[in-house]
C-alpha cells in the first residue's frame, strides 16, 4: 500500500502488576511514540492505540502478595502507568484498560463469534490442580525445570531464560507457586484454537509472506515456531480473574489472557470513538475493518509469536478484521550488566526518574533512543547516560542553540536578521538538507527498501546537524568578525537560525519538550514537518523571545545516588539467596511427664482475625474451640494477612491463664514455629478435624 488512508499504531498492552521501567521504554513504547509523532508531523491519519492489560496471571499473583483484590492492583498500577507516560511523552491518542465493560464486551463478543463459526475444539484435558489451595494452576502458577534450557525457574507458559513457549505439562518437577506441593492432573473442559489446522490454511499461508520484509529477529522466531509445526492452545482458562467466557457451560472459567489482552487495541479503539460523540461510535470499524488501514505493533521479542502469529490467527478466522502490517520487535535492554528484573527490583523505573530528574524528561528519551536494542540486546549504564547528556545534548545540541539565540539578542535584539540567499552558506545548506532526508529515510517504516525504522540512525542524524552549526559558528567566529564585516555575521546567524528552526521541527519527534521550548524561544510555535524542504523558514524582521538554557550538565553525585540505589538493590538480592544455616538453640531443662499434662492443647479453627488499631504486630482473632468462642491476640501480623486466617484449624493453649493486651483480654496462645531469621509459622493440624479436639 504506497498511501494508505490510516495508520493504526498499537503498543505492547503493559501488566498492570507494577510500574513502567526503561526496558519497557526502549522496547516498545519509545519507539512508537517516535513512529508516530513522525507520522502525524508528515500529515498522516494517525491513531496510537494502548492500555492496561489487567488480566494476567501476575496480577492474581500480585494481589495474593499484597494482601489486596486483583482490581486493586490493577485501579493502583493503571494509574501510575497512564500518568507516568503522560509525564514521560508517550502521546497515546488513547490508554484504555482491559477491565472496562467496552473490553468485557468487545472480547466476548470477539469469542463468541469463534464459537458461533466453530473455529474452537472443545476438549477435556487434564491440567494441573492444587489440592492444598483446591483450585486448576494456571500456567503462571506453575513452575518447574524447562525441558529446553534447563532453567528451573521457568513458568507453565514460557521459559524467560531461553524464550521457549512451553505447556505447563512440559515442565520437569512442576510445583505449584500456590503451596509450593506437587500438583496433580485432574480433568477439566475448555475451549482451543487449532492453530496447527489453521497455519495450513491458505489465508495463513498468504499472511506469513508479510515475515520476508519483516525484521529478521520476528522472521526468524516466527519460522522457528511453524518449522517445529503449531499445537492447539486453550482460549479458556479456569480462574476467577479475567472476562468470563459467554457460554452457558462455562462457569468458572475465564478468557486466556492471550486471547483477551490484544482485544484491548480494539475495545480501547471503540472507546476513543465512543468518547468522541455519538456520530463516530461506529467510526473504529473503519480503522479495523478497512484495507487501507495500516496496522502496526510495537512490541518486544518476548511478544512476538502471540503478535505475529496467535492475534493475526484469531484476526483472520473472525473474518472481518485487518491483519498486521507490520509487527517491528526490539531486543532486550539490561542495566548495568545485569538483565533487567521486575522480581529483583533491578530496574530504573520511570515514575521514579520523573521524581529524581523533574522536567528532563527528554534526557532519558535521547538516551534510549541512541541505544535502542533495534537488532541486538544493548545496555544501560548511569555513566552512559551522564556521558551522552552531557557531551551530545549539552555540549552539542544545547551549545549550539545557546550561542546562536544569545549572540542574535546581543547583535539584533532577538529580531532575524537580512540574509541574502545567494551569498548564503551553500555548502552548510546542502550537507544539513541532506542529514533531514536521511533522518527521514530512517523514521520510515513503509518505504520498501526497509523492514525497521532506525531510530539510532536517525537520532546520530539529527545530533549531527547541531555538531555541523557548532562548527560552522567555530570557522565563522561571528562574535569577532561583527566588528569588521557586520553584514556578513547578519549573513551567518541568518543561516545559523534556519538550521535552529530546523532543529525545533525534527526535535519535536524525539525530543517534544525541547522542541516545544526551543519553538517558544523561537517564537515559531507552528513549525511542521514540510518546511525541513524550505531554505529559510525563519523570515527577516521575526522577534524571538529570550534565550533560556535547553539542559544542564548532569552532576557526578545525582548518577552516584543512583548507582548507590542499585548497589543496594543488589545487595540485598544476595543476602535474599545467600543460603542460610540455622542456629539451632540449646533444648532447655528436662521436664517430667506431668508437667506437659498441665498443658490443655485443643484444636481450634479461627472464625474472624482483624489487626489490633496501633499494634503493628498484633492480631486480634475469634477462635472457635468447640466449646466455647475464645478472643486470642498473637504477634503473627508481620506473617499472616487477617483475611489468609479466616477458616485455618490451628492449635490453641487453651488453659493459658488469661492476659490483657493493649486493653483487650486474650483467651489463650496459638502454638507457633520459629527460627532464627525472625520468620514465625503456625502450627498447623495436619488433617480435618473437629474444633476442640484434644492435642495430645
Amino acid at each position: 500500500m504506497t498511501n494508505p488512508k490510516r495508520y493504526l499504531i498499537t503498543a505492547a498492552l503493559p501488566y498492570a502488576n507494577g510500574p513502567v521501567h526503561i526496558g519497557h521504554l526502549a522496547g516498545c513504547y519509545l519507539p512508537a511514540d517516535i513512529y508516530t509523532r513522525y507520522l502525524k508531523l508528515t500529515g498522516k491519519n494517525v491513531l496510537f492505540i494502548c492500555g492496561s492489560d489487567e488480566h494476567g496471571v501476575p496480577i492474581t499473583i500480585k494481589a495474593k502478595k499484597e494482601g489486596v483484590t486483583p482490581q486493586q492492583v490493577v485501579d493502583k498500577y493503571h494509574e501510575l502507568m497512564k500518568s507516568s507516560f503522560a509525564e514521560f511523552g508517550i502521546d497515546f491518542t488513547y490508554y484504555g484498560r482491559t477491565s472496562s465493560k467496552t473490553h468485557h464486551e468487545t472480547a466476548q463478543e470477539f469469542f463468541k463469534t469463534l464459537y458461533d463459526k466453530n473455529v474452537f475444539k472443545e476438549e477435556i484435558t487434564k491440567q494441573y490442580y492444587d489440592e492444598s489451595a483446591k483450585q486448576f494452576l494456571a500456567d503462571r502458577y506453575i513452575t518447574g525445570t524447562c525441558p529446553r534450557c534447563g532453567n528451573t525457574s521457568a513458568y507453565g507458559d514460557q521459559c524467560e531464560k531461553c524464550g521457549t513457549s512451553l505447556n505447563p505439562t512440559d515442565l520437569i518437577n512442576p510445583k505449584s507457586t500456590l503451596s509450593g506441593e506437587k500438583p496433580v492432573l485432574k480433568e477439566t473442559k475448555n475451549w482451543f484454537l487449532p492453530m496447527g489446522e489453521i497455519q495450513n490454511s491458505d489465508n495463513f499461508k498468504n499472511y506469513i509472506k508479510r515475515f520476508d520484509t519483516w525484521k529478521s529477529n520476528i522472521k526468524g522466531q516466527c519460522n522457528s515456531w511453524l518449522t517445529e509445526g503449531l499445537q492447539s492452545r486453550a482460549m479458556t482458562r479456569d480462574l476467577d480473574w479475567g472476562v468470563p467466557v459467554p457460554l452457558k457451560d462455562a462457569e468458572g472459567k475465564v478468557l486466556y489472557v492471550w486471547f483477551d489482552a490484544p482485544i484491548g487495541y480494539v475495545s480501547a479503539t471503540k472507546e476513543y470513538f465512543g468518547s468522541q460523540s455519538t456520530d463516530h461510535s461506529e467510526e473504529w470499524k473503519d480503522w479495523w475493518m478497512d484495507n487501507e488501514t495500516e496496522l502496526i505493533h510495537f512490541i518486544g521479542k518476548d511478544n512476538i509469536v502471540f503478535h505475529a502469529i496467535i492475534f493475526p490467527m484469531m484476526l483472520m478466522t473472525h473474518g472481518k478484521y485487518i491483519l498486521p502490517t507490520n509487527v517491528p520487535a526490539n531486543e532486550f535492554l539490561n542495566l548495568e550488566g545485569d538483565k533487567i528484573s521486575t522480581s529483583r527490583n533491578w530496574a530504573v523505573w520511570l515514575h521514579e526518574y520523573l521524581v529524581d530528574f523533574p522536567n528532563r524528561q527528554d534526557e532519558l528519551r535521547y538516551v534510549l533512543t541512541s541505544i535502542a536494542p533495534e537488532t541486538k540486546d544493548s545496555e544501560f549504564t548511569w555513566k552512559d547516560y551522564q556521558t551522552r547528556v552531557n557531551s551530545e545534548l549539552v555540549s552539542i545540541f544545547g551549545n549550539f542553540v545557546n550561542r546562536v539565540l544569545v549572540l542574535s539578542e546581543k547583535f539584533y535584539a532577538g529580531v532575524i536578521p537580512e540574509g541574502n540567499m545567494n551569498l548564503n552558506d551553500e555548502k552548510l545548506l546542502a550537507a544539513q538538507q541532506i542529514a533531514f532526508d536521511e533522518i527521514s529515510k530512517s523514521l520510515e517504516l513503509m518505504n520498501e527498501n526497509l523492514s525497521a525504522i532506525k531510530l539510532r540512525d536517525a537520532l546520530a542524524d539529527f545530533i549531527n546537524v547541531a555538531r555541523a552549526g557548532n562548527k560552522y559558528l567555530a570557522d565563522c567566529e561571528p562574535w569577532k568578525l561583527v566588528k569588521t564585516d557586520a553584514e556578513q555575521v547578519k549573513r551567518i546567524m541568518f543561516d545559523a537560525l534556519q538550521i535552529c528552526a530546523k532543529l525545533a521541527i525534527t526535535a519535536d519527534v524525539f525530543l517534544p519538550h525541547t522542541a516545544k521550548k526551543l519553538k517558544a524561544m523561537l517564537n515559531k510555535n507552528d513549525l511542521n514537518w514540510n518546511e525541513l524542504l524550505q531554505q529559510n523558514i525563519l523570515q527577516s524582521g521575526h522577534q524571538m523571545n529570550k534565550a533560556e538554557i535547553l539542559y544542564k550538565q548532569v552532576e557526578d553525585e545525582e548518577i552516584q545516588k543512583q548507582l548507590d540505589r542499585l548497589q543496594k538493590i543488589k545487595t540485598e538480592n544476595e543476602l535474599s539467596n545467600k543460603p542460610q544455616t540455622l542456629n539451632l538453640k540449646e533444648v532447655k531443662p528436662d521436664i517430667t511427664y506431668e508437667d506437659f499434662e498441665k498443658l490443655d492443647l485443643r484444636v481450634g479453627k479461627i472464625l474472624e482475625a482483624e489487626k489490633v488499631p496501633k499494634a503493628d504486630k498484633l492480631l486480634k482473632l475469634i477462635v472457635d474451640l468447640g466449646f466455647e468462642k475464645r478472643t486470642i491476640l498473637s504477634g503473627i501480623a508481620e506473617y499472616y494477612k487477617p483475611e489468609e486466617l479466616v477458616g485455618k484449624n490451628v492449635t490453641v493453649v487453651a488453659n493459658l491463664a488469661p492476659r490483657k493486651i493493649r486493653g483487650i483480654e486474650s483467651q489463650g496462645m496459638l502454638l507457633m514455629a520459629g527460627n532464627d531469621f525472625g520468620k514465625l509459622f503456625i502450627v498447623l493440624p495436619e488433617n480435618e478435624i473437629e474444633a476442640g479436639s484434644v492435642v495430645k
